[in-house]
This record gives structure tokens, C-alpha cells and sequence, in this order.
């Protein structure tokens, strides 16, 4: 055999090789910042630390430092179940304590950002950073002396509606309509959050309500997990005409990471038979009525962290559709206006190669299999959250 015979699997190998290590280099040189991880809910339920490691579920500060993390939104979350006791408020001020309590007791590994500077400064220093999100939660009267309270204890991200539930001032995607968007308190809420410099986020909210926000708001707003219609026509996930005015005000889009906002064919098998209406959330809370704090949270915490149920190959989702709903993005806003909001521990059916946090890089080799340059593939992956991040906090 002739001697460039015997070397040529080694020489197909190589290219392949040289890829691997380029996007590892890549990943590690750029800045990754997610912008939906939920946090806090199975350490205030489960008496857990986000500081060990854990043998399920999707997040902890060591499987995240293994992804790649620079820096998230360390989004904290108030389901529905606490609202009809009006326990929304109380949930939300116990859960924001405990993570600013874990992220305390975990400063060698990451640290409280409250301006994009904070986050640069951190990142300088070996560490990740935590900019504290509110999902859900906003007590439903949109009293803004509880904004002003909660901003005082370090919360930099506030969506706006209450989860799925339609409050006070602003409709849900996924509610009834009471107020054709925002409502006159809806945008004093919404001024009011400028002026303080908290990022808004507009993430399940309707498309009125959308709409009404990027004209009412004077800073770029967010929309940090979802899906497009294009892709999946739910209410849940974002628009084309609402995607394009998130982008003409400077704000930002995150995709979700899950077949149920990214896979047509997983959507079709979950639905078939299932008939399209809108519920009035409230409605479906009734078993939750007359219900003590404590009684919720056992509720709640029955199954953090239970494994995921299996999905059919047929439809089991690729990160490579995840990536062609990026490239439709893109095309339709610009590369400066798509992020990466993964939704891990919120519970969305993750695509194959990805089994939690400590897998961030197959999403940097599946763009850069796309052919993006390294330039756009740090855009998406952190920089355009530190773009409107920078332009909402440090006014």
C-alpha cells in the first residue's frame, strides 16, 4: 500500500478535527450569555443549593460553567398557582431573597450585575454574572411601589404580564384579552421602568400588548424565550410583525430551545385532535382557591426535576432546527437582534444533542455548521443582550 494510502482516513479526519477545536476556541473566547434560565424554584422547594452539582434536571452552577457561561438571566419565577391567594408578591420576594442569598454564597464562582458593566467587570474577574429576571409574578395590581421594591433588591428584567395570566394592565399571549394590550396603568408601569432602567420584557404577552409596549417604552424592550409562527402558529411564540418591531426599536429576540416553539412536527404530534381555544386562565385555577402558601409550594415541588418525557425520533428535534429557526430570524431582523434563551428548567423538550447547561456548545457548532461567521455567532450568543442591556441600565 502506498504510504498516502495508509494516512488518508487520518487526512478526512483532520478537517473534521481542526472544525472541533476552532469551535471549541471560539466558544470559550466568546461571550455566552442566556437570557431565560429558570433558577431558585427547586432551591427554595427542594432545599437545594445552585452551588452543587445535581444528578438531574438542567441547571447548576457547575454544569453551567462546563457550558461556557459567561452570563444569564437568572430568572427567577412565580408560577400561576401562587395568584388566586394573592401570594404572588410574597412568592416573588422569598425567591428573589434566596438568590441573592445563593449567589452570595457562591461568589467565588458568580456575582450579582446590575449594568452591563457589572458584567464585563465580573467576567474580568473569572466569573459568571446574574442579572436578576422576574418571570410571573408582578403583583397583579402593578403597584409600582413593588417595582421600586424589587428593583431596590437588584431585579434589572421584569416581564411584563404576569406568566400566561392576564393582570391589572397588560393581556397574556395565552389569556383572555381584558385590555386590547396595555391599559393606561400598563403604561405608567411601562414608564415607570424606563425610568428606573429595568429591561422589559415582553415574552408572553400578546401581540397587542407587544406592540403597544415597543411604541409606549422609550428603551429597547426584550422578548427573552419563545418560538416563531412561522415556525409553530401558537400565540406563545412571536410574530413576524412583532419581530420586526422589536428590531426597529433595538430590542432583542431570544429563541426558546424547545420542540414545542421550534419543531412543526413535534407540535403536530402533540396537538392532533387537540381543538385551539383560549381559556380564561383564572378559570383553571380553581382547585388552588383557599389554599395555604405551604400547600402550593407542595403542590409546585411534586415534580422539579423529573425526567423528561421520551420523545419519538420522528420527532424528536435536531439542534440543527433550532439553528434554522435562527437563520429565519436573522434574515427577517438582522443579526443584531437574536439571542439565545434557552428556557432550561422551564421544562421545553430539549433537541437531541443537548441533555442540560453543560452542553451550550453544540449550539456554537451547529451555527458555525450553518456557515455563520465567528463575528455573527458572538452576536447571537451574548453581545446583543449586552448591547440592550447596556443601553437600559446605563443611561
Amino acid at each position: 500500500m502506498s504510504s498516502w494510502k495508509r494516512f488518508f482516513p487520518a487526512l478526512i479526519l483532520l478537517p473534521c478535527f481542526l472544525l472541533g477545536q476552532n469551535v471549541a476556541t471560539l466558544h470559550d473566547e466568546a461571550f455566552v450569555m442566556d437570557g431565560h434560565i429558570h433558577v431558585m424554584t427547586r432551591q427554595l422547594l427542594q432545599g437545594l443549593d445552585i452551588g452543587d452539582r445535581y444528578p438531574n434536571g438542567d441547571v447548576d452552577l457547575p454544569r453551567a460553567r462546563e457550558g461556557g457561561l459567561d452570563a444569564m438571566f437568572f430568572s427567577i419565577y412565580t408560577p400561576e398557582a401562587y395568584y388566586p391567594g394573592r401570594f404572588e408578591t410574597k412568592n416573588t420576594l422569598r425567591v428573589l431573597s434566596l438568590a441573592r442569598d445563593q449567589i452570595d454564597q457562591n461568589a467565588d464562582v458568580i456575582e450579582l450585575a446590575l449594568t452591563a458593566s457589572d458584567i464585563e467587570r465580573i467576567n474580568r474577574a473569572g466569573k459568571m454574572a446574574a442579572f436578576i429576571d422576574l418571570e410571573g409574578g408582578f403583583d397583579l395590581d402593578g403597584d409600582l411601589n413593588v417595582l421600586r421594591g424589587f428593583y431596590a433588591l437588584g431585579l434589572r428584567s421584569v416581564q411584563l404580564t404576569a406568566h400566561n395570566y392576564t393582570n391589572n394592565f397588560a393581556d397574556s399571549c395565552c389569556d383572555v384579552r381584558k385590555w386590547g394590550g396595555l391599559n393606561d396603568h400598563g403604561r405608567e408601569v411601562v414608564k415607570e421602568m424606563n425610568r428606573l432602567g429595568i429591561v422589559i420584557n415582553i415574552a408572553h404577552a400578546s401581540e397587542e400588548t407587544i406592540l403597544q409596549t415597543v411604541e409606549s417604552s422609550t428603551d429597547p424592550v426584550i422578548f427573552s424565550h419563545g418560538g416563531f409562527r412561522h415556525f409553530v402558529d401558537i400565540p406563545r411564540c412571536i410574530s413576524d410583525k412583532s419581530a420586526k418591531a422589536v428590531a426597529a426599536k433595538g430590542g432583542v429576540i431570544g429563541l426558546q430551545w424547545g420542540s414545542t416553539f421550534n419543531n412543526p412536527k413535534y407540535h403536530a404530534w402533540r396537538n392532533e385532535g387537540r381543538p385551539r381555544r383560549r381559556v380564561d386562565i383564572s378559570t383553571r385555577l380553581g382547585s388552588w382557591h383557599g389554599l395555604t402558601l405551604a400547600e402550593i409550594d407542595e403542590r409546585v415541588g411534586r415534580n422539579l426535576g423529573s425526567p423528561r418525557r421520551p420523545i419519538p425520533d420522528p420527532y424528536w428535534m435536531h439542534v440543527d432546527q433550532l439553528v434554522n429557526v435562527i437563520d429565519y430570524a436573522v434574515g427577517l431582523v438582522g443579526e443584531d437582534h437574536i439571542a439565545l434563551g434557552s428556557d432550561f428548567d422551564g421544562g421545553p423538550p430539549l433537541p437531541r444533542e443537548i441533555k442540560d447547561i453543560s452542553d451550550y456548545p453544540e449550539m456554537t457548532k451547529a451555527l458555525k455548521r450553518k456557515g455563520y461567521t465567528d463575528s455573527r455567532i458572538k452576536k447571537i450568543l451574548g453581545l446583543n443582550w449586552l448591547r440592550v442591556i447596556r443601553q437600559v441600565t446605563e443611561q
